[in-house]
C-alpha cells in the first residue's frame, strides 16, 4: 500500500472516531471548539482506545510499523503536514510507543511535535523562529510558529497563548495550550507569569516540576497528603521556575530597558563544553495525579504558591543559587544618525520599540563558558507591525519559557522607562 493512501486511511480514522467521541460526548457535556492549529494534550479517551485496539492498524508487524512511521516523520517537516506525525501517535499504544521513539526533541531536531515539545529546550545550532499576535480589546497573546503572519497566513501554528488578568497589586498572564480556554483547572493550562506592583519584577510559574527527580518525588508526596486532608489549594498548584527583573529608571535616563532573568530550573552547566538543559519526556499538569475529588471554598482563594515548608525551602535555596543560569540584555549601540539605540535583529525585527530585546547568557569567569556561548543570542523579541511581535529562540530555553519572558515586555513600567 502507498505512503499516502496509509496515511489517508489513518486522517480519516482519526476523524470517524474523532466524530463518535464528539457525538457521545455531546449528549453529557457542551464541547468547546478548537482550531486546526490547536496542539492536543496527552491522553485519550477509553472509548476510542478500545475502537483503534480492535483495527487492523493495531496489529501490524514492528518492522512494516517502524518502516511507515519513519517514512511519515522524515516527509513531514513542517506544520500543517507535521499533524500526519501527531495522528500516527494517536493509533493506538503501540503506534504511540513507536512514533515517540523516533519523534526526537526540538533540541535535536529543531522541530516542534507534542505538547510536550514546548517544555523541552530549543535547537543548540539554530533558532525556533515564532511570532506573537497581541489582541488589545481581550488581553490575549497568541504565539504562532512561523516567521510572521504575511508567510504563514492561516496556516499559522498556534503553539501557546495567554490571558492578562489585572489585579489589585499584580498582573497576572495565564498561559495555554489553547486561546479560548485559560482556567486553572484545565489539562490544557501549563503555567503562568505574575508580576509584582510596579511591574519591575515577575515570577514564571509552571504546571509541572522541573526535571529534578527528588523535587518531584516531593512534589507528587505533598499533593498526595493535601488530597487526604481536601487542601483547596490542590486545584492551583505551581512552581517557581524563574524570576524576571528590570532595572529602575530613577533618574529617568534615555535609553532602553536593562532586565535580566534568573532561571534555577537551568544550570550553568548547560551552556558549557559538553553540558545539557533538563528535557522533559512526558507532558503533565497537577490535574493529571489521581487524586480524590475536591470542594472548594468559594470563600477562600485557592493558593498559587507551595505552602508547605518542604517545598519551600528547596525552592528559595534554588533561588539563590549561584550555579542558576543567568540571561541578560544585550547592550545595544547608539546610531549617531538615527539617533537612536540600535541592535542587529538580522531582519526579524522592523519597528522601533522600547519592548525590543536580545538576551545573551550572563557567565563569571570561574563557570568555565566559551566567550562564543556568551556572545549567543539566546531569545530576540522584536515589533515587526501594530500588534505584531517576532520572538525567536534556542537551547537552553523552551518554547513556554521564552514566551514567558517576552509576556513580560507587555506588562506598564513606567518605574523603568
Amino acid at each position: 500500500m502507498a505512503l499516502k493512501n496509509i496515511v489517508r486511511e489513518l486522517k480519516e480514522m482519526r476523524d470517524g472516531i474523532g466524530n463518535i467521541s464528539r457525538r457521545s460526548f455531546d449528549g453529557k457535556h457542551t464541547s468547546r471548539r478548537r482550531g486546526r492549529s490547536y496542539i492536543a494534550p496527552e491522553g485519550s479517551s477509553s472509548f476510542s482506545a478500545l475502537v483503534i485496539e480492535q483495527s487492523r492498524w493495531a496489529n501490524l508487524p514492528s518492522e512494516l510499523l517502524l518502516d511507515i512511521i519513519q517514512r511519515i516523520e522524515g516527509s513531514k517537516t513542517t506544520w500543517p503536514g507535521r499533524r500526519d506525525v501527531v495522528a500516527c501517535g494517536s493509533v493506538c499504544k503501540s503506534w504511540r510507543a513507536v512514533t515517540k521513539e523516533l519523534v526526537r526533541t526540538p533540541e535535536q531536531c529543531g522541530l516542534l511535535t507534542f505538547p510536550v515539545s514546548l517544555k523541552q529546550p530549543g535547537p543548540r545550532d539554530s533558532q525556533i523562529q515564532c511570532f506573537i499576535k497581541r489582541e488589545r480589546p481581550t488581553g490575549t497573546y497568541r504565539l504562532y510558529l512561523g516567521l510572521s503572519p504575511a508567510l504563514t497566513g492561516d496556516m499559522s501554528k498556534l503553539l501557546l497563548a495567554a490571558r492578562k488578568v489585572r489585579r489589585a497589586t499584580s498582573t497576572d498572564f495565564l498561559i495555554s495550550l489553547v486561546g479560548d480556554d485559560f482556567s486553572r483547572t484545565s489539562n490544557t493550562y501549563v503555567g503562568k507569569l505574575r508580576s509584582n506592583f510596579l511591574g519591575t519584577k515577575f515570577t514564571i510559574y509552571d504546571s509541572q516540576p522541573p526535571c529534578n527527580t527528588s523535587t518531584q518525588s516531593n512534589y507528587r508526596s505533598n499533593r498526595k497528603t493535601l488530597a487526604k486532608q481536601g487542601s483547596a489549594s490542590l486545584p492551583a498548584i505551581n512552581y517557581n521556575v524563574a524570576t524576571i527583573s528590570y532595572e529602575l529608571n530613577v533618574l529617568r535616563t534615555r535609553g532602553p530597558r536593562r532586565m535580566q532573568c534568573t532561571i534555577p530550573s537551568i544550570p550553568i552547566s548547560a551552556i558549557q563544553e559538553g553540558g545539557n538543559a533538563p528535557t522533559p519526556m512526558e507532558f503533565s499538569s497537577c490535574r493529571d495525579e489521581q487524586v480524590a475529588p475536591i470542594t472548594i471554598s468559594k470563600e477562600k482563594k485557592p493558593l498559587v504558591e507551595f505552602s508547605s515548608t518542604s517545598l519551600a525551602e528547596p525552592l528559595e535555596s534554588s533561588l539563590k543559587n549561584k550555579d542558576a543560569l543567568v540571561l541578560k540584555n544585550k547592550a545595544p549601540r547608539w546610531h549617531e544618525q538615527l539617533q537612536c539605540w540600535c541592535l542587529n535583529f538580522k531582519g526579524r525585527v522592523t519597528v522601533a520599540s522600547v519592548k525590543n530585546f536580545q538576551l545573551v547568557a550572563s557567565a563569571e569567569a570561574c563557570h568555565n563558558v566559551p566567550m562564543a556561548e556568551q556572545e549567543k543570542v539566546i531569545l530576540q523579541f522584536g515589533k515587526i507591525g501594530k500588534d505584531i511581535f517576532t520572538m525567536d529562540y534556542r537551547y537552553p530555553l523552551s518554547a513556554f519559557q521564552a514566551f514567558a519572558i517576552c509576556l513580560s515586555s507587555f506588562d506598564t513600567k513606567p518605574a523603568c522607562e
